[in-house]
């Protein structure tokens, strides 16, 4: 099969298109023959690697993926041959106390597709039964894939973490990526009133667009949580931030939280490391927490959601799987406002 993957890590001229061979099912996986994918950042930090990460060569590149179900093993009993599914990202062992209460990213063998085994950059993949949901027959297989990962995320830190509340004020960093702009639709749909910041003027009016109700050029105002704690709450502060950008965003967002304010992050775009007044925290006695991924249920509720087009992904542009190196570059310059999708087959 053709697949876009890494031999060593390094920057993106690293990844190679070439054949591998197709993945064999189990009794209870799928293969899946990929029609499109999509970018994350995730697929950056993998070509470049991290301490600890160690992984058998060659390395498949993707998370988000959709397609036909072309192989279904022994024990399948959900999904049929033919079948147009998109792919829940998060892979865990389905036994484990953890597992079966619910909980499937807190398993001890939880991974992500594209980070610690073979992904959806290629014609086919594989993955369990449990790990794929039926798209609906008037839904495009293009959008299945731009949905899952950045969706997922957003649901679980938005509902699960955050318990979002109808007309919480949040604020949403970074409006171009692809959580904030999934994470601005959720919180809409909850009818929050949501604050997000950006850095061009296109990026500004298509964040309004998807529902976004005050937009701040970050570059044009750098001091933005000032004006957003003294214009526009009144000097009252946010009740959620939803932060995927870490180094530059995540003191400013600590500030702005009001008493009792919840800071949910899902990661560090610009970086992990921050320093932090931690006076903030104790007095207005904050809730930070962390958020990875999602369970199954929280998985289908949000794709739900997405099927039924009560919220729907954002695509910025669309490469050939051959173009792969010239997508991860685009996605690093952060121009993008959405999801870059790959069109495998």
């Amino acid at each position: 099969m053709k697949a876009a993957f890494i031999t060593q890590h390094g920057d993106p001229e690293k990844i190679q298109i070439g054949e591998l061979d197709t993945p064999q099912i189990g009794p209870n996986e799928i293969l899946i023959e990929t029609r499109f994918g999509a970018l994350n950042h995730i697929d950056l930090f993998v070509v470049k690697g991290w301490p600890g990460l160690s992984l058998k060569m060659p390395h498949v590149l993707g998370s988000d993926g959709s397609g036909i179900v072309e192989e279904i093993g022994s024990e399948v009993t959900t999904l049929e041959k033919g079948d147009r599914v998109s792919i829940n990202p998060g892979i865990s062992c389905g036994k484990c106390v953890m597992c079966l209460a619910g909980k499937q990213n807190f398993c001890d063998e939880f991974s992500i597709l594209g980070e610690n085994q073979w992904g959806t950059f290629a014609e086919h993949i594989k993955v369990p039964e449990i790990n794929a949901i039926k798209i609906p027959t008037d839904f495009t297989l293009i959008k299945a894939a731009a949905a899952p990962l950045t969706f997922l995320t957003a649901w679980r830190m938005l509902v699960s973490r955050a318990k979002i509340q109808h007309h919480d004020v949040v604020f949403i960093p970074g409006a171009g990526g692809g959580v904030a702009t999934a994470a601005i639709q959720i919180a809409k749909f909850f009818e929050a009133e949501v604050i997000t910041s950006t850095s061009t003027q296109e990026k500004m009016e298509r964040a309004k667009m998807i529902g976004a109700d005050h937009v701040i050029n970050y570059k044009e105002r750098p001091d933005f949580e000032k004006y957003i704690y003294t214009e526009l709450t009144k000097k009252k502060g946010v009740d959620i931030v939803i932060d995927s950008v870490g180094h530059e965003t995540f003191q400013k967002s600590i500030r702005l939280l009001k008493p009792g304010g919840r800071l949910i992050t899902c990661g560090a775009t610009t970086g992990p490391k921050s320093q932090i007044d931690i006076r903030h925290i104790f007095w207005k006695q904050l809730k930070i927490k962390g958020s990875t991924m999602s369970n199954q249920k929280e998985f289908r509720d949000v794709m739900n959601l997405v099927f039924s087009d009560k919220i729907t992904p954002v695509i910025d542009r669309t490469y050939n799987l051959d173009e792969i190196v010239e997508a991860e570059k685009y996605l690093g310059k952060a121009n993008q406002f959405g999801k870059v999708i790959l069109k495998i087959s």
